[in-house]
Parts: structure tokens; sequence; C-alpha cells
């Protein structure tokens, strides 16, 4: 199979590597998906597919998808792959998607039960793998504020290790509108803070954490700002009960979000929204 993408002058190439930029992304609305598992499941939302003939051979499966779904794929030398990736050991495989996020206004108006709001969160690395945490925990949305990190980034798509194309994510959306829009549809805002005056296995021994929840995510460095823990309904913290000083911001948004789902899916289920 050989290569139709060989120089790294090509249209199509100087394209995908200005994608590196936001300000490029967010022109073009336009994003590069990295790896076998991306690509695999970003095929909704593909554009074109970049792969190494030995990856196209690695992965028949993805390309077959890909193909059958319409999406055009290239061959392209080991060269030009590398070019486009973000990554010092590139996969052999990209993906060209569509921007995905979801208004706001439809994720309340789908009264979610599990909500991830990620406020002044700026590693995208630590974006991604909440991400994929409130996909595997079963959460119906994810809302990342205007003063967060760019979903696009290269390292926000990586880590989220595919989770980005499971389920909805509204971008850019001020915290007080967060906040105001996730209450006017039932559901309870959760600070996580490690100074919270309220402590989550108190929280679930009380049963408070059957209905529908949205939990408050801060900046890794320090945390919530005042003004936003205000926003909140309850401040929570996660109990530490052995010796480490405190858990990074994906540890405990796991622990926040299975502790929710779990108490959720107890007997008796998540609460309706519309109960009195």
């Amino acid at each position: 199979m050989a290569p139709e993408l060989t120089s790294l002058r090509s249209p199509r190439v100087v394209a995908a590597r200005r994608l590196a930029k936001r300000s490029f992304r967010g022109k073009e609305r336009r994003f590069l998906a990295e790896g076998p598992q991306a690509v695999r499941e970003a095929v909704a939302h593909l554009v074109e597919v970049y792969v190494t003939p030995e990856a196209a051979e690695r992965h028949a499966d993805i390309v077959a998808a890909a193909r059958a779904a319409g999406v055009p794929v290239l061959t392209a030398t080991d060269e030009v792959v590398a070019a486009m990736s973000d990554t010092v050991t590139p996969q052999g495989i990209l993906g060209l998607c569509r921007f995905l996020d979801s208004p706001f206004e439809e994720i309340v108006a789908a009264r979610p039960r599990l909500v991830a709001v990620l406020a002044h969160v700026r590693d995208p690395g630590n974006a991604g793998t909440v991400l994929r945490c409130a996909d595997a925990a079963g959460a119906d949305a994810v809302v990342l504020t205007d003063a967060s990190v760019d979903l696009y980034n290269p390292k926000s798509v990586r880590a989220s290790v595919g989770s980005l194309f499971h389920l909805p994510v509204a971008v850019g959306v001020p915290v007080e509108e967060a906040v105001r829009g996730l209450r006017a549809a039932g559901v309870r805002l959760l600070a996580a803070d490690g100074a919270g005056d309220r402590d989550l296995d108190a929280e679930l021994d009380a049963g408070r954490m059957g209905g529908p929840t949205a939990w408050i995510f801060g900046n890794e460095a320090w945390g919530l700002p005042e003004e936003t823990r205000a926003l909140a309904d309850e401040v929570v913290r996660v109990p530490i009960h052995g010796k480490a000083e405190s858990l990074n911001l994906a540890t405990a948004a796991a622990v926040c979000l299975y502790a929710s789902a779990r108490a959720q899916r107890a007997a008796g289920g998540c609460r309706s929204v519309t109960s009195t």
C-alpha cells in the first residue's frame, strides 16, 4: 500500500499541523484525535483518517469502520504522521474530527442525574482524565467553564482515551450560568474541596447522595475560589484516612463521581427531579 501523503508541504498536512494551535482549531472547528482507541471511538465525528500503511494493516478494523461510514482514509508516510502528531512516539493513525461540544441548554433540558463541572481546570491532561472518569462513572454530561482549558487540546483529547466521544460536553460556560441552569433543572450542586465542611462519607451515610448531583471541581493547584464555593449547595471534602497530604484532581473526581453513581443506583435509585 503506497502512501498517498508523502510531503510535509501537502495542504492537508499543513492544515492538520496548524490544528496544534487553539486559534486554528476554533476557526476551523476541527481537531485531531490520535491513536487507535480515539479514532475508533470518533467514527461518527470523523472528517478524514490519516494512517501509515503498517498501522492500516494493524488496525484494519478501524480503517474498515471509517470507510463504511463514508470517511476518506488516506495513507501517509511515518514522517508525515509524526509531523501531524502531538506525541513523541506516534501510533500511526490520526483522525481529523469535527467539534462535538453540546449546547449547555440541551444538557440541562435533558434533566441530567450526574454532571461533572470543571471550573478553573487548566491542565489539559487533568481535564481529559476527569472526562474519562465521568464517562466511566456513568455521568450524563461534563461542563467546562469559560475559565477552564480547551476541550480540544491534544493532551485533553488523548487523556480522555475516547471518552470525549461518549457523552455530552458543554464548553465555555460561565460558572454562574452553569450553577443557575443545573439548579433550575433540579440538580444539587456540590463543590469538591479539601477544606469543605461536609465529609463525603458522612453525606453517603446520611443518605443525601442519591439525588441528581453536579460536582464542581476546581484548579489543580489552588482548588476553588471562595466565590465559586459560595455558589454550591454544599462544599464536600473527600476524607483522608491515611497519611497522604491530599488527592490529585482526577483521583478526587473519580471518588466523588463514583460515590454519587453508587448512591444513585442503590435501593430506591435516583429521585425524580420533578418530585416534591
